[in-house]
């Protein structure tokens, strides 16, 4: 028997009404969510790709992180919009890294945003200051003077570099390629996102701590891994690698100083070359982002090979993140040191 409209509109009403409690039921109102109960994610603004991929990980589902320097693009060079230096006055929190964009830099003072976390404190500062002294090293075997790579001074690159503004202030700002130092940052982030949205603090320390574990693991992976090596000098493009270098017991000799756009002199070249033949560098190291054809010329002067060693400034590719990449710098200088 078919059922006349007359039933059939009170059940339809029924089911509706019922559909809709179930919705209602299903929205806990006790649930955490980002902004203090809102249910909207916190947005973050990032300076470059490190500091997003910590943020994003420690934030999770909680936080919508932006760059403010596009993928696979140089950092070092970026300029803001005044779209971008809005954002940064409107976002819940900003991450950036002083002394590395000076775009970003005069962006954060002028927004002045409320939550503006400085990496440069947990990183770059951490036990001590890398600074072009401690790079440079004149009392190391390896110095400037033996090696004629003025790497960080005040001479030789610094003049070569023509005060572009790239000379990051005498320090190296790439603390990010020792994997602990970027761990004290996850730290300071969850410290940051906690102070912004409390509701969730335990969710953003539990994240942080996971990351920590996981770069630890990390560095045990290098400390053992570059332990064992025939050789330990790295002809790089530019002078990113201080960090990793100090902490793994390399020396890194630069073909450009802390700016990747400087040209070399022919006498720089000459010096790296008698770099190469006494201490028996099998390798030069190019960028993901930076033109190879220095490098790649260096090394067929002298009959070696090229591998990349990325700096890990930004993610070219999007497939790999910060710790596939470093992977992937452990295989090349094991390769290109003759590690056992």
């Amino acid at each position: 028997m078919i059922p006349s409209r007359a039933l059939i509109a009170p059940l339809s009403l029924a089911a509706a009404l019922a559909l809709s409690s179930c919705a209602a039921d299903s929205a806990d109102p006790s649930a955490a969510t980002a902004g203090g109960g809102s249910g909207e994610a916190l947005t973050v603004q990032a300076s470059f790709y490190p500091l997003q991929y910590v943020t994003e990980r420690v934030g999770g589902d909680l936080v919508q992180v932006e760059s403010l320097t596009p993928a696979g693009a140089e950092p070092h060079d970026l300029e803001l919009s005044p779209a971008a230096v809005d954002g940064l006055r409107t976002a819940d929190a900003v991450v950036y890294l002083s002394g590395f964009q000076p775009a970003v830099d005069d962006a954060v003072a002028q927004a002045a945003p409320e939550h503006a976390l400085d990496a440069a404190h947990a990183g770059v500062e951490g036990e001590e200051a890398h600074s072009a002294e401690e790079h440079g090293a004149a009392e190391d075997s390896h110095s400037a003077e033996a090696h004629g790579a003025d790497a960080h001074g005040e001479e030789g690159h610094a003049e070569e570099a023509g005060g572009d503004g790239h000379d990051h202030g005498g320090e190296d700002p790439h603390f990010w390629l020792d994997p602990e130092r970027l761990a004290a940052v996850a730290t300071e982030v969850s410290h940051e996102l906690a102070e912004v949205d409390p509701d969730n603090a335990a969710t953003y320390e539990s994240n942080a701590e996971q990351l920590t574990t996981e770069l630890a693991a990390l560095d045990e992976e290098f400390t053992e891994g570059l332990a064992t090596c025939q050789r330990d000098t790295i002809v790089v493009s530019h002078e990113a690698y201080g960090f990793l270098a100090d902490k793994y017991g390399l020396e890194q000799v630069g073909i450009a100083g802390l700016d990747p756009e400087t040209e070399p002199s022919p006498a720089r070249l000459a010096e790296i070359g008698e770099v190469v033949e006494a201490e028996g560098v099998t390798t030069v190291f190019s960028e993901s982002l930076v033109n190879p054809k220095v490098a790649e010329t260096l090394a067929a002067e002298h009959g070696i090979e090229t591998a990349v060693l990325d700096p890990v400034e930004a993610q070219a590719d999007e497939n790999a993140d910060y710790q596939q990449v470093m992977r992937d710098n452990l295989e090349a200088l094991r390769t290109a040191l003759d590690c056992a």
